[in-house]
Parts: C-alpha cells; structure tokens; sequence
C-alpha cells in the first residue's frame, strides 16, 4: 500500500492541535504498525526518527516508547535505546499458554453476557477479514484477525481481562513475524466463524474448545527460527493523504 507520513493529528474543526493527542495518537499508531506486522522484532526505534515523522519531541516519543516498553512491547537498553521487542521461543510459548487461558474465561464471560448485536459485531468482523484477504491486503487481515478477539474481550465486559488480551494479541504479533512457518493460514475465518456461532447457541464448553483449538493451531504453525529484518520507519508511518516525508534508511 502506498502511504506518506503522518504529520499532526487534527481536531474536529480541522485546525492541527499538537497538546493532548500527541501522546496517545503515536501510541495507536506504533501499535497498529506491530500488529499489522508492519514493524518486525528488533527494529530499532530512534527518537529522533519518530520525532520527526510525527513532529513532536524526542520528549513525546520517549513517553510513548516508555509506555509500549510497560506493555512488553518494546524494549529499551540503557546507552542503545529503544527496540521492538523479540520474543524468545519460551516467551511465545507462554504467551499463547497465557492467551489460552485468559480467551478461555473471556468466551464463557461472552456467552453470560453477549446481546444480539454483539454477535452481529463479530459476525461483521469476520467478513472484513474474509474481504481482506480476498483483497490480498495481508496488514488489514492481521489487525482485523487481531480485532476480532479484541472485540470478543469487550463482549465480556471486564476491562481488565480487555487490557491483558490488547497486549497479548499484539506480542503474539511479533511472535509470528519472528517464528511463523511460511505463509500465515487463512483458515482463522472460519474458526473464528464456528466460535461465534458457539457463543450464540450458549453451547459454552464448545466455545471454549474450539477457542482453545484456534490459538492452538496458531501455536503450531510457529517455528522458533530468528529472521533479521531491516525496515524503514518512514515507509511503515506514511499514510496517504498527508505530506510526505523523504525516506531514508533506518539501522
């Protein structure tokens, strides 16, 4: 996809404003551009790049690398600075264990307290994925695969399981970026398809399995081999629309 870089974030009168939405702007979009696979593990995350792609200070961007680097994320080393974080093959494991675990208790929250529209939300979710990857747009089918169990988390309306799943799913993310077998199955549509209608018939053991059986056969298709991948910042931010920026290389 074509895109140029994002410049200051608007306010509904049109009028750029650099106070308040600075901060949690760059956050959701470094933390779109890792679940949509766009930022690869050990990319290196320089401040004053960011700084100038988002045209704030190193201050700004130092807030929200501290933030991402709370959420595991990221990770920050003293004198080399900050990195998207790479998980070790123990550190996926435990992951997808812990997402197991949590998506468990969430789809059994989900079915006590889903409504009908709930459902229709899901069910909307997996056509958007079903489109995108009939489109080919593989960055726009990871965050909707993503979204859907995000969805599903506010479904059971526990905000604090919500808060856990956000992080999970985003370092699972990474996690197949650095160990994925080949080409990503596109078989989570109908997966996700089956929970859904599970949840709806309140048939609970079921719906757990088949969740528990989803994050599975993600877990299988991981490797644990360590590929490195060189990016550059300013081509993952660009967004269309917006000035652009000219690209460098970033190491």
């Amino acid at each position: 996809m074509s895109r140029t870089a994002p410049t200051v974030a608007l306010n509904q009168s049109g009028s750029p404003t650099r106070k308040g939405v600075n901060n949690e702007y760059i956050y959701e979009e470094m933390f779109a551009a890792i679940l949509e696979q766009r930022l690869a593990p050990g990319t290196k995350l320089s401040e004053d790049t960011l700084g100038e792609i988002f045209s704030v200070s190193r201050t700004v961007i130092r807030a929200v690398l501290q933030r991402l680097a709370h959420e595991r994320i990221v990770q920050i080393h003293p004198n080399r600075g900050a990195f998207v974080s790479e998980p070790s093959p123990a550190e996926a494991q435990e992951v997808l264990q812990a997402r197991r675990l949590i998506e468990a208790g969430i789809v059994r929250e989900a079915i006590l307290k889903q409504i009908p529209s709930d459902m229709e939300t899901l069910r909307r979710s997996v056509a958007a994925e079903r489109e995108s990857l009939e489109k080919r747009d593989h960055e726009s089918w990871v965050r909707l695969s993503g979204d859907f169990h995000l969805k599903l988390a506010a479904i059971a309306k526990n905000r604090t399981l919500a808060a856990y799943v956000k992080e999970l799913v985003s370092r699972t993310s990474l996690i197949i970026v650095q160990y994925q077998k080949g080409n990503v199955s596109p078989c989570s549509c109908d997966e996700h398809t089956e929970i859904i209608k599970a949840i709806e018939a309140h048939e609970e053991e079921r719906a757990v399995e088949l969740m528990i059986a989803h994050l599975k056969a993600c877990e299988d298709q991981l490797n644990l081999r360590n590929d490195e991948v060189k990016v550059d910042l300013f081509s993952i931010f660009a967004k269309p629309g917006n000035r652009a920026v000219k690209k460098r290389s970033v190491v």
